[in-house]
């Protein structure tokens, strides 16, 4: 008799591991409507929010139908790999590369993603609504330990991006974005320091700093007015104090921004 009740017992857990498996499978491919926009997280994950860091990077102010860069980078935590989910209040989400897919509206991973220089970043692009107003940017991440299960995995959501959305642009400012660029800086990765190069149309007020990860701000670069043409502009840790990873170089001009990546390599 006990021999037949094992016997019964063995479809329940047969079906209990395949529940688990196909769970985790498709949660490997990512999973919508956990920012916090509409959901709770990256319950299926657990683990400890405060050990990861999530943030999410790009210009903070954009004109009606504008298309810009923007990125989600997640560091702490175990990770072997990285996803994320990324949401938005209005305008329209595209990713950027094979790392994200579009779903019912938002951004997910399409598998988890191998760390570079301490961190996973995801890069995509965002266009803002026909109608001015703030919009908001949502965006959580899991840092997992890729060991075939969710045990010990870890997850934060990123502060939410506000993006002010305005109807119109100056005459000025429409000739500024025919002709601004930010590069790339070189060299990168870097020690200890890199140049960072720009060009504009038009004189106008320009803001160049440095963020971390975190967001947090660690450098001010330019802050003040700049003629037409091509500028550069030499950015060494040393005078900051900087440790090795990933920082984020964001130039303000006008009504237009640019971010992009950079990494310290000690």
């Amino acid at each position: 008799m006990q021999f037949l009740n094992k016997r019964k017992s063995y479809p329940a857990v047969v079906l209990s591991i395949i529940a688990v498996s196909f769970f985790y499978y498709a949660s490997s491919s990512g999973v919508t409507g956990a920012t916090q926009k509409n959901g709770a997280g990256c319950t299926c994950h657990g683990g400890s929010q405060a050990a990861v860091t999530v943030a999410i990077s790009g210009p903070s102010t954009l004109t009606v139908g504008q298309t810009a860069d923007y990125s989600v980078t997640i560091s702490g935590g175990p990770l072997a790999r990285g996803g994320t989910n990324i949401a938005a209040s209005a305008g329209t989400l595209a990713a950027a590369a094979s790392d994200l897919r579009l779903a019912s509206g938002e951004l997910t991973h399409s598998a988890p993603k191998a760390p570079s220089g301490g961190s996973v970043t995801f890069n995509f692009k965002y266009t803002a609504p026909a109608t001015a107003g703030d919009v908001t940017l949502y965006a959580n991440g899991n840092s997992v330990n890729n060991n075939g299960g969710s045990n010990g995995d870890q997850w934060n959501f990123a502060p939410n991006k506000v993006i002010s959305v305005s109807s119109t642009t100056s005459v000025e400012d429409e000739n500024l974005l025919g002709g601004f660029s930010l590069s790339q800086n070189y060299p990168n990765p870097f020690n200890p320091s890199t140049s960072i190069n720009f060009q504009l149309s038009a004189e106008n007020r320009v803001s160049l700093k440095v963020y971390d990860v975190s967001g947090k701000e660690v450098a001010t670069l330019v802050d003040g007015m700049k003629e037409a043409g091509m500028h550069s502009v030499s950015f060494n840790t040393a005078d900051y104090g900087l440790t090795s990873g990933v920082y984020f170089y964001e130039l303000n001009a006008g009504s237009f921004s640019s971010v992009k990546k950079m990494i310290l390599s000690k």
